[in-house]
C-alpha cells in the first residue's frame, strides 16, 4: 500500500505544470551556464574548441567549493553532451576532500571524453579522483586564477575555469558525479 502510494505521488508530482516548469528553468539554466563556460574556455583557449568538436563527447559542471584548512567540500550540477547522438545527460556532483586550504570558489569544470568507454563510465558511475593545486582572487573579469587541475580517469582532459572566489588550496578530493533523476 504506501509503495502504490509513493509510486502514485511521484506520477502526479511528475504530470504536475508546475513541477515540469522548474524542471524546464533548471535545464535552461543549466544549458546557459553550458554555453558561457565553453565561450570563455573557447577565449582563453582557442585550440579546445577543435579538441571538443573531434571528442566523443564532453560534460560542463558548475560548482562551489569551500575550504577549511584540512577539508574542502563542494556541489554543483552540470551537463554531458553526447557529440554522436546529440543527447544530452543533466547530472549532479558532490565532493570532499583532504589538504591544506582556506577560502571560497565558484568555479567550472569541462571534461573534454576522448573514448566511448570514458563517457560512458562517467555518465554511468561518475566517480573522479584528483589531486589539485590552485590559487584564485578572481570577482568578474577583475583579478586571475593559477591552478593545475589532474583527472586520474583515462581517455579524460579536464579544464578549469574559475568565475569568482578567494582560495589557496592544495588537496586531494574525490567527486562523485551522478545522473539527475528529476531533469532527464
Amino acid at each position: 500500500m504506501t509503495r502504490m502510494l509513493s509510486v502514485t505521488l511521484a506520477v502526479l508530482l511528475l504530470a504536475n505544470p508546475a513541477f515540469a516548469d522548474r524542471a524546464d528553468k533548471k535545464r535552461a539554466k543549466i544549458q546557459k551556464t553550458r554555453a558561457e563556460v565553453l565561450e570563455q574556455l573557447y577565449q582563453e583557449q582557442p585550440s579546445t574548441r577543435r579538441e571538443i568538436k573531434k571528442a566523443v563527447g564532453y560534460g560542463v559542471f558548475s560548482n562551489i567549493g569551500i575550504n577549511l584548512i584540512f577539508l574542502s567540500a563542494g556541489g554543483g550540477n552540470g551537463v554531458v553532451h553526447d557529440n554522436k547522438s546529440g543527447k544530452d545527460t543533466y547530472m549532479k556532483m558532490a565532493s570532499a576532500g583532504l589538504g591544506i586550504g582556506l577560502g571560497v570558489k565558484d568555479f567550472r569544470g569541462v571534461f573534454v571524453f576522448h573514448t566511448r568507454e570514458a563517457l560512458d563510465r562517467f555518465i554511468n558511475y561518475g566517480w573522479d579522483f584528483a589531486g589539485q593545486a590552485d590559487a584564485a582572487a578572481k570577482s568578474g573579469d577583475k583579478g586571475g586564477e593559477g591552478s593545475l587541475a589532474v583527472t586520474v580517469v583515462n581517455g579524460v582532459s579536464l579544464y578549469q575555469l574559475t568565475k569568482t572566489g578567494l582560495a589557496l588550496q592544495a588537496t586531494l578530493q574525490g567527486t562523485k558525479y551522478w545522473r539527475d533523476k528529476k531533469l532527464n
